[in-house]
């Protein structure tokens, strides 16, 4: 790919820092510079290399800019984009790392109407329960999934500029539209994280919640693992998809019942055959090999 001579990275921490952290590492940018709400979290940026310098203000980070990565959480998207859509020039090439599309596919619509042709949406299927600049690491999106979900008006040079972005980052780039990719991820990923925030939540909210903490063991810890995750940025996806998540909490409410029933039944047989489907596709996921979703 040719070099990226100008990144910005709004929102510099594990998802925008791993992503300048990579492409540093590559060799396919020339400056980065940071922008964000918080000037000491630029600051830490700045002195951990991540990012070469702080913008002071939109128009100053968009002078010469060849890509920008929005990856604030979701919920700022509309502000972002309506203060920086007065500066942004022809050619700037802009793109996102949120983990819903369809609302900032609607936000970019509003605020960027005149510049699609520049628009490229993403999302980076990686991160870690930890967050904040401190946590990124340029190998993050090593053999990781990034799916784009280009508009109708996204001009293929804006498209390939992205695309090898994150392919230098070490990513496998897919496509989706818009629309699946919301329906997918509310139910491999905003599901999950929902479940993982309620469990913890009633556990520790509970009067013996001492007792039961200090018995949970690698179970608990592995299903809870999301649960360390960002409060901010999972509030706004699940608002964001919430309409999709809706129909994914509803359906898994009617699989909880199914088993629910089974117990009340002493239905050992019909439970031994849902742990042994659930056992086999996960094991197959796990594995790389196809998901046979009937007997």
């Amino acid at each position: 790919m040719g070099c990226i001579g100008k990144l910005v990275v709004c929102g510099v921490g594990l998802i925008g820092g791993s992503f300048a952290l990579a492409l540093r590492r590559a060799g396919a940018v020339g400056r980065i510079v940071g922008i964000g709400r918080r000037r000491e979290v630029l600051e830490r940026a700045c002195a951990l290399g991540v990012i070469d310098e702080i913008a002071e203000g939109w128009a100053d980070a968009l002078d010469g800019a060849d890509l920008v990565l929005l990856a604030a959480p979701v919920g700022q998207t509309d502000a972002i984009l309506a203060a920086m859509a007065p500066h942004l020039r022809p050619g700037t090439v802009v793109t996102d790392a949120g983990s819903t599309k369809r609302d900032v596919v609607a936000a970019l619509r509003s605020h960027l109407g005149g510049a699609l042709a520049d628009v490229v949406p993403a999302h980076p299927i990686a991160g870690a329960e930890k967050s904040g600049v401190e946590a990124a690491f340029a190998e993050l999106y090593m053999g990781r999934k990034v799916v784009l979900t280009p508009l109708p008006e996204s001009r293929p040079e804006a498209v390939q500029k992205v695309r090898d972005a994150w392919e230098a980052c070490g990513a496998n780039v897919v496509g989706m539209t818009p629309q699946e990719h919301d329906r997918v991820f509310a139910a491999v990923s905003h599901l999950p994280h929902l479940l993982a925030f309620g469990l913890v939540d009633d556990l520790a909210g509970r009067s013996n919640a001492p007792l039961l903490f200090s018995h949970a063991a690698s179970g608990f810890r592995d299903f809870t693992r999301i649960a360390g995750s960002h409060p901010e940025m999972w509030r706004d996806i699940c608002v964001a998809n919430r309409v999709a998540l809706l129909e994914e909490l509803d359906a898994y409410l009617g699989e909880l019942a199914r088993l629910r029933m089974m117990l009340v039944e002493g239905d050992g047989d019909g439970l031994e055959a849902v742990f042994e489907r659930a056992r086999r596709a996960r094991n197959a996921w796990a594995e790389g090999l196809p998901i046979r979703t009937a007997e």
